[in-house]
């Protein structure tokens, strides 16, 4: 076994991308901390996401901080901006997207066990008060990320790529290892 050559790794992500079905897009709702929004931007674009709106006070790859964790990421992302989460909300349907809330919230759904078929639009809220009230109630459904041990919740960045990572995972097919 040896660590794959630039070569090899296009070909090996070029067979995957053959094999995934489905569009992903990703709603942040008003977080506060350029690393977490960089570091989900450069998810993002590893996970093929298609749209990202970026939601109030959510600082853009413009800003350094979101720049120097991006690493340039945000070239393969169609970003757009709103100043409200429902407006967001509301263009990812007309999109075409079901709009799934990432929440520790009552009645939420575990994510593994959640109905994520056709196109699904992740929406992720401020890193400590997570997503309003008032975003809780216009998604399609709320998820969680079960955890097994002491803390209690995760960073967002770290939460999204999780989550990202699942709604991908669910759409490849088996041609996909080409």
């Amino acid at each position: 076994m040896r660590q794959l050559g630039s070569t090899d790794l296009k070909r090996l992500h070029r067979a995957w991308r053959r094999g995934t079905e489905g569009r992903v897009a990703l709603i942040l709702a008003g977080l506060s901390q350029p690393y977490n929004v960089g570091a989900i931007l450069r998810t993002a674009a590893a996970y093929r996401v298609d749209t990202l709106w970026l939601v109030g006070d959510t600082p853009g790859p413009e800003h350094a901080k979101v720049a120097k964790t991006a690493l340039g990421s945000q070239r393969y992302l169609q970003l757009r901006r709103s100043s409200e989460a429902t407006s967001a909300l509301d263009e990812a349907r007309s999109d075409g997207f079901a709009c799934v809330g990432l929440e520790l919230a009552d009645g939420a759904v575990a994510l593994h066990e959640a109905r994520l078929a056709g196109d699904v639009a992740l929406v992720v809220g401020h890193e400590d008060r997570g997503l309003t009230q008032t975003v809780l109630d216009a998604c399609d459904a709320v998820v969680f990320l079960p955890q097994l041990g002491r803390i209690g919740s995760l960073n967002v960045a770290t939460a999204t790529s999780i989550a990202l990572y699942e709604v991908r995972r669910r759409n490849w097919t088996d041609d996909a290892r080409g």
